[in-house]
């Protein structure tokens, strides 16, 4: 049959350049691994020359495939089931991105093309480790490049392939009601007017820019990987490590800044009430950057020390291998029953994905384990008084600590395999679910926190080898001075609120806010009298000043977090069985209605609906009750959108420099069951009778006869009759209602009043000599109304400033490490 309207030759040219993405990068390791394995420098170049042209050969496959998918989504060819499935006619263009690496295939491709930039950054500096280095990095492309090949064999599906077509994967019968009815199947295209749509979780600007930034940093994790399977491979087990060191700070700098910008989106976007909620895919994302940061001390003291060259290559081979396993973790459909945000398995295979680990894990460890005897070490041990020690030992803290989140975060892993090997569904209740996640986790890591806040402030002050106890003592005893006298007045008269989790852990919290204190005072002293405010020098102290910083930001902002939108409306709304949200903890708003909340009078003013979106904006105006300040939130949320069952919102916040206001909608009238069907009843009155109604009662005031109203928009000829009404409800609450009747060229129309809090809604319907006749209507779908949840979050933009100085004295540090390699090597 032939289909009208397709644009086939988009998905004939994508499927040529998936497939010679996967040749020419698996011939592109092969030929690095040949010019590695070659004795004569005539053949090794000659291969290094071949390898060079198939890289490039891959490099524009993949940008072909990026560029031919995305216009594909961008001009809404629906007969292309991926964008169909992440798009929408009615998506803002700055979104088209989001689509993109919505899906699996999307993310898989965006993580291959950063793999061909670093590659190409590889071939053009790093000469003589190129052809290893390459020859693994090539190799990891050509197994991303299975991940969208999309073909059956033996039975075993490989890949997903993103061309593919919709009618191919469904039944267009089922998705399309109009074809069922017998109209023309091969004309299907004009039946599709829309696609499904992005998420609307991820239509917010941080999906823009944050999934980049995150993928660049998982798939710069494979540079030092490669150099240390390179160093195993040729032997030279000393020499790797420098060039590997920049390419580790780079990745370090880039990773984390990619999880923090994914904790200011879920800030942003999500409802859990802040940045971070222990959830498997955040975790997923933390492990892999816990582990890199404890390589790159240890990779420090080896250059210093000649120490710690084993545990270099363990930490670095075990990166790559948990941003592969943390891979298989939130793609495979294993967390989606803990985690708010992993994939559900659809696209690629569970088995793909296991694959893809153990194709990396079993060979990389079997040869470090092989070569592990034959890496120098050096048998004396390290002093206690030395930067090394110390410096080993938080790397070791770090890599433990990342140790017991996977663990905890793979319970549904565990559980999975104890099923299959003995038959039991269940041999442990999965720990990052229950109510209270967090305190879960924070209480072990909290200690963490502790240790790392003490030798993040302490170990710099100590020389490599041996120091003199006195001179420390000396240097370290104006900061830690301070730090005790501040944390003990933060814990005195800050209201930390951790007591809830007893005396034990209080006071773990304020040991662990002492330590970051510390960090941050220690660091700021040694930038100045250490190096004597020689910044070029200083990157690693500027790092270790930020990473302080993010845990007092932590620490103060979660333990000070303060709700703001208890009760005060008697409205209680029932959040259901199992709900996070608690009734006291969310304030109702009836829309025009002024409520107390905490120190702030707060009004839902209006609300306005997206152009294109059934998503509904709410503008909530907030007045300080002290300083008079006044600012208006607008959060948005909508029900039941696209088959999604409940309420979906995004949150909305004041920014001040030490606080946020923090709100997001918790609960809202659903329109369709809100379905007004109830009518008015009539009843006859005159001026000072009293009409009933089933909350209260009513009197008519006044009853007045105008011949226009001014500024109400009606034409001067009008003339209108105004009830005055007074309502006195069972509550106690009196209100002044005043419904209108026009009449307009001979013709009335009533114009009602509505009193949202009793559910009320009053007409007038006719006016003569005997009196008046009102129309009484109760509706429960009378009430406009919000239901608000409103924190404030102190001192949170510690956290972010934190993060930005991190990763600039990081990348301070790798723009200094290259500068020195680059004098070893002009010296060479």
């Amino acid at each position: 049959m032939n289909f009208i309207g397709e644009h086939l030759a988009f998905g004939r040219l994508g499927h040529f350049f998936i497939l010679l993405s996967l040749v020419s990068s698996l011939a592109a390791s092969v030929s690095y691994f040949l010019s590695t394995q070659k004795k004569d420098l005539g053949e090794k170049k000659a291969w290094r020359s071949i390898a060079r042209i198939f890289f490039i050969t891959e490099v524009v496959s993949v940008f072909a495939i990026f560029g031919l998918l995305f216009y594909i989504i961008s001009n809404h060819y629906f007969e292309y089931k991926y964008a169909w499935q992440h798009s929408s006619r009615s998506l803002e263009p700055k979104y088209l991105l989001s689509c993109f690496w919505e899906g699996q295939e999307g993310s898989f491709l965006l993580w291959s093309i950063w793999h061909c930039v670093l590659g190409l950054v590889v071939m053009r500096r790093e000469k003589v480790w190129e052809a290893p280095v390459m020859s693994v990095i090539s190799f990891v492309q050509f197994f991303l490049a299975t991940m969208l090949l999309g073909i059956t064999v033996f039975g075993q599906k490989i890949g997903s392939n993103p061309f593919v077509l919709l009618r191919n994967e469904f039944d267009l019968q089922s998705q399309i009601p109009m074809l069922a009815v017998g109209t023309n199947y091969a004309n299907y295209l004009q039946y599709i007017k829309d696609g499904n749509d992005l998420n609307p979780l991820l239509q917010n600007y941080w999906m823009v820019i944050h999934p980049p930034v995150l993928f660049l940093g998982f798939a710069s994790t494979v540079v030092p990987f490669a150099f240390a399977i390179a160093g195993l491979w040729t032997k030279k087990y000393k020499e790797w490590v420098r060039p590997a060191l920049p390419w580790a700070l780079f990745s370090a700098a880039v990773l984390g800044l990619g999880i923090m910008m994914g904790a200011k989106w879920a800030y942003e976007s999500l409802t859990f009430g802040g940045y971070w909620a222990w959830d498997p895919v955040e975790n997923a994302s933390l492990v892999p950057w816990l582990v890199l940061v404890a390589g790159i001390h240890v990779m420090l003291i080896f250059k210093h020390t000649g120490h710690s060259l084993r545990s270099s290559f363990v930490f670095l081979i075990l990166t790559f291998l948990f941003i592969l396993y943390s891979t298989y973790l939130t793609r495979s459909g294993d967390l989606q029953d803990t985690s708010v945000h992993a994939f559900t398995g659809e696209g690629i295979t569970r088995g793909h994905l296991q694959a893809l680990l153990f194709i990396f894990a079993i060979p990389s460890l079997f040869f470090l384990f092989k070569r592990y005897k034959h890496i120098p070490q050096i048998v004396k041990e390290e002093e206690t008084s030395s930067r090394e020690f110390w410096m080993f030992v938080g790397s070791l803290v770090l890599f433990l600590s990342a140790l017991l989140i996977i663990g905890m975060t793979s319970v549904p892993v565990f559980n999975k395999l104890a099923a299959f090997f003995t038959g039991k569904e269940k041999l442990m209740e999965p720990l990052a679910m229950g109510e209270d996640t967090e305190f879960t986790y924070n209480r072990i890591q909290v200690f963490v926190a502790i240790v790392l806040g003490i030798l993040t402030a302490v170990t710099q002050y100590l020389k490599y080898k041996a120091t003199a106890r006195p001179t420390v003592i000396k240097k370290i005893m104006i900061p830690t001075i301070a730090a005790l006298v501040i944390a003990t007045l933060v814990l005195a008269f800050g209201n930390i609120n951790y007591r809830t989790h007893g005396i034990g852990y209080l006071g773990a919290v304020w040991l662990a806010i002492a330590s970051s204190i510390y960090a941050v005072l220690a660091n700021l002293s040694y930038i100045w009298l250490g190096v004597k405010g020689n910044l070029k020098v200083a990157g690693g102290s500027i790092s270790h000043l930020g990473f302080g910083m993010m845990l007092v930001g932590i620490l103060i902002s979660s333990s000070k977090k303060e709700v703001l939108s208890h009760n005060t409306s008697g409205i209680a709304i029932n959040f259901g069985e199992g709900a996070k949200e608690k009734p006291g903890e969310n304030l109702t708003l009836i829309k025009g209605l002024r409520t107390s909340m905490g120190s702030y009078w707060v009004t839902y003013e209006k609300d306005s609906t997206h152009p294109k979106k059934p998503l509904w904006y709410y503008q909530v105006k907030f007045e300080s009750k002290e300083s008079g300040d006044r600012f208006t939130l607008s959060p948005n949320a909508f029900v039941n959108y696209k088959g999604n069952e409940g309420l979906m919102a995004n949150p909305d916040s004041r920014h001040y420099w030490d606080h946020d206001i923090f709100t997001y909608i918790t609960s809202l009238p659903d329109p369709e069951k809100n379905e007004d069907t109830t009518t008015f009843k009539t009843q006859k009155a005159k001026v000072g009778d009293t009409l009933f109604y089933s909350k209260g009662f009513m009197v008519v005031q006044n009853i007045n006869s105008r011949d226009h109203i001014p500024g109400a928009g009606f034409a001067p000829t009008d003339s209108a009759s105004i009830a005055t009404i007074k309502v006195f409800a069972k509550s106690n609450s009196i209100y002044t209602i005043e419904p209108l009747l026009v009449t307009k060229e001979g013709t009335s129309m009533p114009y009602p009043d509505t009193l949202m809090a009793e559910n009320l809604i009053v007409q007038l319907q006719k006016v003569n000599n005997n009196g008046v006749e009102v129309g009484i209507k109760e509706s429960d779908s009378v009430m406009q109304y919000v239901t608000l949840k409103a924190y404030i979050f102190p001192y949170i933009n510690l956290l972010w400033i934190g993060t930005v100085i991190m990763v600039i004295g990081i990348l301070m540090s790798m723009a200094r490490r290259v500068q020195m390699n680059r004098v070893t090597l002009r010296k060479i």
